[in-house]
């Protein structure tokens, strides 16, 4: 019966689907106003409703290139998708919480507070900056420049759209505009808004490039991107030839240069008649004082051959060799 029960376990389990299989991968978009479908990342799931509400994060330095801002984390919540894209919703930004701490030093004032505002558009946001002084300050300062900057962030949002709002709080902008407004106040060492949250959706802009769009942009840059590759490299493979051609040319004309010595230096004995013994035995101090130094190897180990002699070694004990 064991065995039995054993088999239909086997047999369920070689009918159960890989998940695996069934998964597939989603470009994650970024919104179509400011970011243009910006591609931010990619991730996987089995269906578009697996991937609805992901919460995608990364830094800023990876959205836009601003290494000075690796410590901002941007937050994205999918909220639909078409095809193999999934697009989002920027739902808020946060600074790293070391990040902060290092900001905070001995004999500095902290100043923080937490507000909501309404943009133009209808967007519910939650914005809580951050506003470092040069000194400790007094409560009634605090006070004083905590009220001026709830001012000043009130009355901006509520002027600006949600997208504004993102590339003001992204850039800088609005953290340029509080530390403007409360200097007269206070000297402060650096203003930022450390958290965002959006809390609630309102007009959706439809500004900006389709999404078809962007995908023939995309595959234009990739086809250009592939012949600029392409031509680089047949750059580079023509240069090596013609640098191994121009090699080869100056070996050629080396041997050239070379050849006539031995032609003119061969005749020799033949030129003469070999009357005696004696005239062969004055002839071999000039063959030892031939330039064997501007030969090259091959012809040294021909000259070896023609005389009997080994042909091993380097080229100094080849020319020691036909001197002896």
């Amino acid at each position: 019966m064991a065995k039995k029960m054993s088999a239909k376990a086997r047999a369920a389990a070689r009918k159960q689907k890989d998940k695996w299989k069934t998964k597939r991968w989603y470009t994650i978009r970024a919104p179509r106003s400011p970011w243009n479908f910006q591609n931010i990342g990619e991730t996987i799931g089995e269906s578009d409703e697996h991937i609805m509400g992901r919460v995608y994060e990364m830094t800023q330095q990876e959205f836009n290139g601003d290494f000075t801002k690796m410590h901002v984390m941007l937050r994205f919540r999918v909220t639909d998708t078409v095809g193999q894209d999934a697009l989002t919703t920027f739902v808020g930004h946060h600074h790293q919480t070391n990040h902060i701490r290092r900001q905070i030093r001995r004999y500095r004032g902290k100043i923080d507070d937490v507000m909501d505002a309404v943009t133009e558009d209808g967007y519910l946001v939650r914005i809580k900056p951050l506003i470092i002084t040069q000194k400790r300050v007094q409560t009634s300062v605090k006070q004083a420049i905590r009220s001026k900057t709830r001012e000043v962030v009130r009355g901006f949002i509520a002027k600006s759209t949600y997208d504004g709002l993102q590339v003001a709080m992204l850039d800088g902008s609005l953290e340029n505009n509080i530390q403007n407004s409360i200097k007269s106040i206070y000297p402060c060492k650096s203003v930022v808004i450390r958290k965002s949250q959006l809390l609630q959706a309102g007009v959706t802009m439809d500004a900006g490039p389709t999404l078809d769009e962007i995908h023939s942009q995309e595959a234009r840059s990739a086809a250009e991107l592939k012949a600029k590759k392409a031509a680089a490299l047949a750059e580079a493979m023509e240069e090596e030839s013609e640098e191994s051609s121009e090699d080869a040319e100056e070996e050629t004309t080396e041997e050239v240069a070379e050849a006539p010595a031995e032609v003119a230096e061969a005749p020799e004995p033949v030129a003469e008649e070999a009357p005696a013994a004696e005239e062969v035995v004055e002839e071999a101090p000039a063959e030892a004082s031939t330039d064997y130094s501007s030969m090259t190897v091959a012809q040294l180990k021909e000259l070896l051959k023609e005389a009997g002699k080994p042909v091993s070694g380097k080229k100094a004990e080849l020319i020691e060799r036909l001197q002896e």
